[in-house]
């Protein structure tokens, strides 16, 4: 069962918005409803308060009265009808009768009692609502709008730091991503990539430098055994089978020499220096350790990095094609190949770790301007420059 995918931060923001806008309007028509209702109490309250006062006036001043008897304000003295009679002293909202509010207070001609019907400021009040809804849905997708506009706006600096940091190249190096951003927690933020590009800049510095001294460590006794190597080959009297293990000696130690040269100087990431050279010539060169079994057939020049190129190709032979008996040198279209010639017609069985592809091989022919395509038996370089 796969992981629920958090939603992003830009859509938190913007339901968080449209929940809190939600809160705002509910409650906004709450005391808009509530206010609505105490009014209209209010306004039935102060006119049968009025009317009662009135009324009572007149009864006590012997002016001739007769009470109201129309289809919104009715008036009773002493006998009301008989279901305005369960109403105790004040004013209450008939729930029988939608609209209806009655009124009862003793005066100094004695108990009266007043309807009103105010019906029509309740259908008011369902208009109300329904304006009251559709300001909730308003409201709510409004304070979503925002908050979507609000957010992205928000974190565009986060944006333009994240790809400030997709644009740093592999190797590290010196940033100044807080400049120009406030002391809140974005600057921290960028602060602290600051701060662990800075810690990797030193710990490259200390790993080139180590490089740098193992390099030169190394290279010392490999001459050393190169040079001895040599002597004792010139050496006189040396009977075949000597001379034999000398000479894989001296091949063994050369070709140390070259791997080392070539895994340091990918290591270090030393800037290789690019010359326009004849193909055949390169080829000639880079394949000179194994010229009887070599066959050229390239035209054209390369802008490449020379002494770079060689030590790759010659590494590249000695992996792949170290049991071909053949080799056919090639070029075609900005690649350089080269085949095993009895590859095809040879069942004779290969080194088994032949066809994997090392990592040090394709640093090392990235580096130098190529992309390596390699089995057992065939190498492609197609020139990347």
């Amino acid at each position: 069962m796969s992981a629920r995918t958090p939603a992003s931060l830009r859509r938190r923001v913007t339901l968080a918005c449209a929940a809190l806008g939600l809160v705002m309007t509910l409650l906004f028509a709450a005391a808009v409803i509530a206010i609505t209702e105490d009014y209209e109490h209010v306004i039935a309250s102060e006119v049968l308060r009025g009317q009662a006062e009135d009324y009572s006036l007149r009864i006590a001043n012997r002016l001739p009265v007769e009470l109201p008897r129309t289809q919104r304000l009715s008036g009773w003295l002493a006998k009301p009808p008989d279901d305005l009679g369960r109403f105790g002293l004040g004013v209450h909202e008939d729930e029988r009768h939608e609209g209806i509010h009655v009124g009862v207070f003793d005066t100094a001609a004695g108990r009266m009692w007043f309807t009103i019907d105010l019906g029509d400021i309740e259908q008011l009040e369902v208009h109300l609502r329904l304006l009251l809804a559709a300001m909730v849905v308003l409201g709510v997708a409004l304070a979503g709008w925002l908050g979507w506009l609000f957010a992205g706006r928000a974190l565009a600096p986060v944006r333009a730091l994240s790809q400030a940091v997709d644009r740093l190249p592999v190797a590290p190096q010196p940033t100044r991503l807080r400049d120009g951003l406030a002391d809140d927690e974005l600057g921290h933020l960028a602060r602290a990539i600051d701060d662990y590009q800075a810690r990797l800049v030193d710990a490259d510095d200390r790993q080139l430098a180590f490089f740098a001294d193992a390099s030169h460590a190394l290279r010392t006794p490999i001459a050393v055994v190169q040079g001895v190597t040599e002597v004792m080959l010139d050496m006189p009297a040396q009977d075949d089978a000597d001379a034999a293990r000398l000479q894989r000696l001296d091949r063994g130690a050369q070709e140390l020499g070259e791997l080392v040269e070539l895994l340091f100087g990918a290591a270090r990431r030393a800037p290789v220096k690019r010359e326009t050279m004849d193909t055949a010539t390169l080829l000639s060169e880079a394949l000179a350790p194994w010229p009887e079994r070599t066959t050229i057939d390239a035209t054209g020049a390369f802008d490449v990095a020379h002494r770079e190129t060689v030590l790759l190709l010659r590494a590249l032979v000695r992996k792949y094609l170290r049991d071909a008996h053949r080799i056919v040198a090639s070029r075609s279209n900005g690649q350089l190949m080269l085949v095993d010639a009895d590859a095809v017609h040879d069942d004779a069985p290969r080194r088994s770790d032949a066809g994997a592809l090392s990592p040090l091989l394709a640093r090392a022919a990235e580096r130098a301007g190529w992309m390596l395509e390699a089995v057992a038996g065939r190498v492609v370089l197609t020139h990347a420059g």
